[in-house]
């Protein structure tokens, strides 16, 4: 788990926000001190990761799942939401326009973020949400062109 435990620990950090403080704990039966420690960075609780039956009951109740996504991420893998290929979600066309779209916000939040030479944690996490933003249009983008060849 070297190396990537201070990436799966901001994407619980992600996944209890997500949900709010307060139901994470009912959702999962734990305390807040427990929470928060899931994803401390502090060093004695660097070993410490959230139990997967808790991930699964939040994530049941996120926008996203961020620990699950996490992990795909680190396998190379991509999750796909299959609502986007539901009729009437547009179609390439559309997803091109998207990701022009996405991708000129993300460009103009790199160039806010480079103006002065440093990337702050703040930016670097603007251009991490841009990011995430421009792989679902091109998830979309895949699953219509799946659905088209």
């Amino acid at each position: 788990m070297a190396g990537f435990g201070g990436y799966l620990k901001k994407h619980t950090e992600a996944l209890v926000k997500d949900v709010g403080i307060e139901a994470a704990c009912e959702l999962t039966g734990r305390s807040k001190a427990t929470l928060g420690r899931y994803y401390s960075s502090a060093e004695e609780h660097m070993d410490r990761f959230m139990p997967v039956d808790a991930v699964a009951a939040l994530e049941a109740g996120a926008s996203y799942p961020h620990v699950t996504g996490a992990l795909a991420e680190l396998r190379g893998s991509a999750l796909s939401d299959d609502k986007s290929s539901e009729p009437g979600s547009g179609g390439i066309n559309t997803d091109v326009i998207a990701l022009s779209q996405r991708f000129a916000v993300l460009m103009g939040e790199y160039n806010l973020a480079i103006e002065d030479g440093i990337i702050t944690t703040n930016e670097a996490k603007r251009l991490l949400k841009e990011t995430s933003e421009l792989q679902k249009v091109l998830i979309d983008m895949k699953l219509h062109l799946e659905e088209n060849g």
